[in-house]
């Protein structure tokens, strides 16, 4: 066993001799099962709309996920935060837009000057993202509040390491994975990192991958690398999931970083079977900088990612079943983001835009709108595909509703104005109460230069502050741009647009 594992375990014996030592009514009382619902949120980075079975996907394998839709509500207009992984994260986080929340790019915290060895391997010293406002609340803190175990895992991208933000500072009980986006580029890293409070964590630590750095990050030699991010953070996903119990409410956030590039994972048989299903595949050179490693069988490496994905969600859903918690528990399953072309990948090839324009770091709906599933059980009153159109920052004010709490509670009474952007979708899963629906959806997007208004089936898309404006009911690719014909439409979608801009000193558009 190793020294984490040996800790995390220590947690839950520890927890357990605190539960015995309670008075008899109080142990009795907190092993009564409580029928507030599990929540696992399931989310991976830059997978397509049409990258799974269920979204019409037809050479990838995604038999779990699949079913999970089959069980539950597979969403057909839903859309991530933003068209890249850090400001569409936010605003899950924050259940804001990017107008309006602290994050609205990929804006990064490291210095080549500031670095650390790993062996031979020279690393960043300090890595991450901008951090969310610590004035607003997040998703995990109001988990918190509400009596329940938080656990994350995966990717963060909510703060740089030692900033304000970081999960031990956020709401989060046990995390395991990357602090840092950018060093989720590196399947095999020179480390990960993990904050666990049961273990006596007081801060987020750096975990040291022994084995790989006795090889370089980047060459023929990265490949004899053996420790695999994606399985050790499932795994370590795994073992929290197996702690868990129907005496006490868990919230967790499964953030995979499958399947965003580098395009490299082990060789095994799921691997080798699409070897042979792509035979004439193609290879791919590398890019050091952006540390994607060189890769070979460049469409057989992207297929296996997502059916390793799904294979993890298979063993979630077993592990649920196994310990009697899955119909009390909400699955959620999407991607942050469009699809990507990054370390090889290819999405013309897996048509991963499921007929979309566009793809990540654009407002196209190729690089905004994604699979979104909902899984609970026979909570679920109309199971089957939904056309409603919902929105990242919606997921904030319909866990409150579930909840049965008032998000207007969070509001930060210190700031003029602490923004919520979202709606709730909890009448669709329920089918109780009144739906609301939004007047518009809005994104902003500094990287590309870009703002878009969806209002009914009117999309408003702003490039460097030139409107665009394309009517998705006739013309869903947005190959048609017809605001030279709607003046008036342009007129008021850039009014909305200009109105949910807030300015931020970090990042910036031109507005319209």
């Amino acid at each position: 066993m190793n020294i984490i594992s040996s800790r995390l375990l220590y947690g839950g014996a520890a927890a357990a001799i605190a539960l015995n030592a309670l008075p008899a009514s109080a142990a009795k009382k907190a092993k009564q099962p409580q029928t507030r619902p599990n929540i696992l949120y399931i989310m991976c980075d830059d997978m397509g709309y049409g990258d799974l079975g269920c979204y019409g996907q037809k050479y990838i394998s995604t038999p779990n996920i699949d079913s999970l839709a089959r069980q539950g509500i597979r969403f057909t207009q839903a859309y991530a935060g933003s068209p890249v992984s850090a400001p569409s994260r936010a605003s899950l986080m924050t259940g804001q837009h990017s107008g309006h929340c602290e994050v609205r790019g990929n804006k990064e915290y490291w210095s080549p000057k500031d670095t650390v060895m790993y062996g031979n391997n020279i690393d960043f010293a300090v890595v991450g993202q901008h951090p969310y406002d610590p004035d607003h609340v997040i998703l995990p803190e109001i988990m918190k509040d509400n009596g329940y175990t938080t656990g994350m895992f995966g990717k963060w991208a909510g703060g740089y390491e030692g900033s304000v933000s970081t999960p031990d500072k956020r709401g989060v009980d046990e995390f395991y994975g990357y602090i840092c986006q950018f060093q989720a580029h590196l399947y095999y890293p020179n480390f990960l990192n993990r904050y666990s409070k049961s273990a006596g964590d007081t801060a987020v630590v750096r975990v040291v991958m022994d084995e790989n750095i006795k090889y370089p990050m980047f060459g023929d030699d990265y490949f004899k690398r053996t420790q695999y991010s994606a399985d050790m953070i499932h795994e370590q996903a795994m073992q929290w999931l197996d702690r868990q119990s129907a005496d006490q409410p868990f919230f967790g956030l499964l953030t995979y970083t499958l399947p965003h590039a580098e395009l490299a994972q082990p060789n095994d048989s799921l691997l080798a079977g699409y070897k042979r299903k792509f035979f004439n595949d193609r290879t791919w050179g590398g890019q050091e900088g952006s540390r994607y490693n060189p890769s070979v069988h460049t469409h057989a490496q992207f297929a296996a990612m997502i059916s390793r994905l799904d294979a993890y969600v298979g063993e979630i859903m077993a592990k649920l079943d196994e310990k009697g918690l899955a119909d009390n528990t909400i699955v959620v399953f999407t991607s942050d983001n469009g699809p990507h072309e990054e370390g090889g990948a290819d999405p013309t090839f897996f048509g991963r835009d499921g007929k979309l324009k566009g793809l990540k770091r654009s407002c196209h709906e190729g690089g905004i709108r994604v699979p979104f599933i909902v899984r609970w059980g026979d909570k679920i009153k109309t199971p089957g595909e939904n056309d409603s159109q919902i929105v990242f920052y919606d997921v904030m004010p319909t866990v409150c509703e579930i909840l049965g709490t008032d998000m207007k509670k969070y509001a930060n009474k210190k700031k003029a104005v602490d923004y919520f952007d979202g709606i709730s979708f909890a009448p669709i899963l329920t089918g109780k109460g009144d739906l609301r629906r939004h007047d518009f959806l809005f994104w902003e997007f500094n990287e590309t230069d870009q703002m878009a208004v969806r209002q009914g089936d009117w999309k408003l898309i702003v490039k460097r502050g030139k409107p665009e404006l394309y009517n998705l009911a006739e013309d869903i690719h947005e190959d048609n741009n017809i605001a030279a014909s709607h003046p008036e439409k342009v007129a008021e979608l850039v009014a909305i647009a200009r109105s949910q801009h807030t300015p931020n000193p970090h990042f910036s558009v031109t507005l319209p």
